[in-house]
């Protein structure tokens, strides 16, 4: 259940999904205060994204509300400016009259480059500190889930190659808080230019930095690992994406003449089949569940 204008321009989009979408009238009638999650969503034309987002946190039973997060260290030359204006708000404004319950960090296209040359990595350390503090969870998304490991102090490593397509992944912890209820073994997908190698999470594990949940094999590692005060939750894959998007960047990869992408692994272009929809819903639905369960009290 999600609460949003009744303007809002995937409304419709949404409800097409089954996802019930009620408004800001609507929820305060009902006994239930709505959790509010801080969506800081760094994706190329941003407003094209948040249907990725907003359909699986949908599928909670519990209300959400939405809290849009811009940078302002960012220049957003690919997002319609006025829908940035008029839905997004600065992360101080997000959280100057009522806290945030979670914060939800997009991936972004900078995966090569140091994360002390990309433009707002000093704004977004800054966030990462007042959120490790006061927030109950900051979960983030491929690259946001790199930088979330990077201010824990693990750094990635660029491959020669792009890691596409979908990867049958390991569940690591069955009886975790938020990996629990997943298949002993589901599928994920991937595209990213970066990640961290085994055997540095595996150092961090014994050090007592990271907790480790799932490992998609020896080509693409360990995909979900959470900070062992359990308030940075990181997943390197993209359980949000639709088929179709990885046909996109695939064909933009393409026309640019990049080398090294090849066609995404274990995934037909021409007869494309979601096999992650299980896993995506339940990973938000059991993050949901996790950031309820410690905020009630």
């Amino acid at each position: 259940m999600i609460v949003i204008p009744e303007e809002y321009h995937i409304k419709k989009d949404l409800e097409k999904a089954q996802v019930l979408c009620i408004s800001q009238q609507q929820a305060m009638r009902e006994d239930l205060r709505a959790l509010r999650i801080g969506i800081l969503n760094i994706m190329p034309q941003a407003e094209a994204y948040e249907f990725s987002l907003l359909q699986p946190l949908g599928c909670s039973v519990m209300q959400i509300e939405p809290v849009w997060v811009r940078l302002r260290s960012h220049v957003y030359s690919s997002t319609n400016q006025k829908h940035l204006e008029n839905i997004y708000v600065y992360f101080e404004d997000a959280i100057a009259k009522q806290r945030l319950d979670a914060l939800l960090l997009t991936g972004a296209p900078v995966e090569e480059i140091p994360f002390e040359e990309v433009a707002y990595w000093d704004e977004l350390t800054r966030i990462f500190r007042y959120a490790r503090r006061n927030i109950a969870s900051t979960f983030g998304i491929c690259w946001g889930g790199l930088a979330l490991a990077k201010f824990l102090g693990i750094n990635k490593t660029v491959f020669p190659k792009k890691i596409f397509g979908v990867y049958e992944t390991q569940n690591l912890v069955p009886n975790h808080r938020i990996t629990g209820n997943m298949d002993d073994v589901f599928f994920c997908p991937q595209s990213r230019h970066s990640g961290i190698p085994d055997d540095v999470l595996e150092k961090e594990r014994d050090k007592g930095t990271v907790n480790l949940l799932a490992y998609a094999g020896k080509e693409v590692g360990y995909t979900i690992f959470e900070s062992t005060d359990n308030r940075f939750l990181m997943h390197l894959g993209h359980p949000e994406y639709e088929p179709q998007r990885l046909i996109d960047e695939y064909e933009r990869d393409s026309k640019k003449g990049r080398t090294d992408v090849e066609p995404p692994v274990n995934f037909d272009i021409a007869k494309p089949l979601n096999r992650w929809r299980a896993h995506r819903t339940e990973l938000f639905s059991q993050w949901i569940r996790f950031v309820k369960e410690t905020t009630m009290y």
